[in-house]
């Protein structure tokens, strides 16, 4: 079956944040979004029909997840990631930031240090600041070929006894970084010594593109097995981000006895009859549609470098390993952030993320959606061309 991703479907109107909120964070109604991390392609119809199926039962009442939905997702990871997981180390969570914030309260008090590596997802900022933990910057850095790098001498010199947790991005958001393995045994190495606990945001880890392989942060050694917290989700990947379809994967015992008595207490392990079924369908029907999407995605991806370098040159595409999300360089435009953001919003009517957001290292950098039709992102560049010509 072919999947069609040209098709233009409207979401105005369905509460939205990506359209229906754009008055409110950019003050302005007539922009091409391109901001926000889901995509505007058409959900699955097979996770469709399986949300369909389920509805034409009438009662919708408590539930809890089948073998079916612990053998998806045990399956999916062992299919995509040769990763075999245990069923005990497998629990729902109602969204990966809400899990950071369930992480950053149960195995640390305020005043406690929680580590990032900006820049880098702007919650895994705010969550720990929300909660009154001091935040430590551990920067990536650039390396003698434009390409980032994790910072361990920065990382050994910043770490004291208050630092309780190091948050990690991985594929990485907004830079669409997949690890090396070496790089991530060395980080967990310098962590399990230091008896910091990693917790693994890998929800963009089902969208490595060919050539990369993802490796899930607790099978690079038995020291990140032992000090790490994972959480995954279909919810990128098959555009569900609304159903809230995240999990938790913990391989120590003494580490998921703590965290999950602490879910179990809260009941914040039990998820809705949707997103399991969700979880179903797209882990077991959803291998071809990933695959087509991933492609449309590259696609999309090289669209916009090969176009920028021939129209727009002093703005430069990082060019990503994963995901939908595309880190542009526009420091050779010579605006300042201000500039930048009046430029993309206010005279090519596009609304991006502002690179400052992901930490003061965003600063010249914007963040590119390119999850949508191609005629989309046409209409994008071309009116970026052509209001950047005629300043």
């Amino acid at each position: 079956m072919r999947y069609d991703f040209d098709k233009q479907i409207s979401r105005r109107g369905t509460d939205c944040i990506k359209y229906d909120l754009l008055t409110e964070r950019y003050g302005r109604d007539d922009l091409t979004p391109l901001w926000v991390a889901d995509m505007d392609f058409e959900t699955p119809d097979f996770i469709v029909e399986a949300i369909r199926k389920r509805c034409e039962h009438p009662v919708f009442g408590y539930t809890f997840p089948s073998e079916d939905y612990y053998s998806a997702i045990i399956n999916w990871l062992e299919n995509l990631h040769e990763w075999r997981i245990s069923r005990e180390w497998l629990t729902f969570v109602p969204g990966i930031v809400r899990g950071i914030a369930y992480v950053t309260e149960h195995f640390s008090e305020k005043g406690d240090k929680i580590i990032i590596q900006p820049p880098v997802y702007h919650p895994f900022r705010l969550v720990p600041q929300d909660l009154g933990r001091e935040v430590v910057y551990n920067p990536l850095k650039m390396n003698a070929q434009g390409e980032y790098e994790m910072d361990f001498d920065n990382l050994e010199s910043i770490i004291d006894a208050k630092c309780k947790v190091l948050i990690l991005s991985s594929p990485h958001n907004p830079a669409g970084i997949v690890w090396k393995k070496e790089t991530l045994r060395q980080l967990a190495a310098i962590c399990f010594k230091h008896n910091i606990i990693v917790v693994s945001d890998e929800i963009h880890a089902e969208m490595a593109y060919p050539g990369f392989t993802h490796h899930p942060f607790p099978t690079v050694s038995d020291e990140a097995a032992a000090c790490s917290i994972t959480f995954m989700a279909p919810s990128k990947t098959f555009n569900i981000a609304g159903l809230i379809a995240s999990y938790a994967i913990v391989p120590d015992k003494s580490l998921r006895d703590k965290f999950y008595g602490f879910l179990r207490a809260g009941e914040f392990n039990e998820g809705s009859l949707f997103s399991y079924a969700a979880t179903v369908a797209a882990y077991t029907q959803g291998f071809e549609w990933r695959l087509q999407m991933l492609d449309y995605v590259i696609r999309n991806v090289y669209f916009v470098d090969e176009f920028l370098t021939a129209e727009l040159p002093q703005i430069k595409v990082y060019m990503p390993q994963a995901s939908f999300l595309v880190w542009l360089d526009c420091r050779r435009t010579g605006l300042s952030q201000h500039g930048l953001n009046d430029l993309f919003t206010n005279r090519a009517h596009l609304a991006l993320n502002d690179g400052v957001i992901f930490g003061k290292e965003g600063e010249g950098y914007m963040r590119l959606n390119v999850g949508c039709p191609r005629q989309t992102l046409e209409k994008a560049v071309v009116e970026l061309k052509n209001c950047s010509r005629g300043r």
